[in-house]
């Protein structure tokens, strides 16, 4: 496969009684565009854990590790709906980077601020994506429309998080990532 091109989706055998081939084959793609970004997301957190320093150092690294137990079980649910709608979820490190379709996380050891506010664009990129993906399964498959939207209250929620450290006691944003 060329490292320039997205993965065919292969045509399930079978799918779910009141889905044709065609529909679990668009629902099977937008999945594996959600589990892409579900482990990348996943993995971008536990880099953050390591590599946060700085002032609230201790309250971010241990509120981070929740949150990517949570993604880990969101990205199971994707994986396991790909799989009942008889697709084959791709989770490899190669999969992951052909589906992605955004810039990987760039800081390193960095001060909690610069995280999180960067932690910020991920989350609404993320959240972003799985709201498309959300309307287009509302045309599709109920049961996966459900899926995602309790994922987005999760992920919406998390961000919440998020913005919240990222504010003073007046409620101003301290920092605000002028790159994403």
């Amino acid at each position: 496969m060329d490292s320039n091109t997205t993965p065919t989706i292969d045509r399930p055998t079978l799918t779910v009684p009141g889905m044709d081939t065609d529909q679990a084959v668009r629902m099977i793609s937008i999945l594996q565009e959600r589990l892409a970004a579900l482990l990348d997301l996943q993995l971008t957190l536990k880099h953050i854990h390591w590599n946060v320093v700085g002032v609230n150092f201790i309250s971010v690294h241990e509120f981070l590790d929740p949150q990517v137990d949570s993604i880990r079980e969101m990205s199971d649910a994707v994986a396991e709906r790909i799989a009942t709608l008889g697709g084959s979820p791709l989770g490899t490190p190669g999969a992951i980077t052909k589906f992605r379709s955004w810039d990987d996380y760039e800081l390193n050891r960095e001060p909690t601020v610069r995280h999180l506010s960067a932690l910020d664009s991920v989350y609404g990129g993320v959240i972003a994506d799985h709201r498309k993906a959300q309307r287009e399964a509302a045309d599709l498959d109920p049961v996966t429309e459900d899926m995602l939207i309790g994922q987005l209250a999760d992920l919406e929620q998390y961000q919440w998080f998020v913005r919240a450290h990222l504010q003073d006691a007046s409620g101003d944003v301290v920092f605000r990532n002028t790159e994403g």
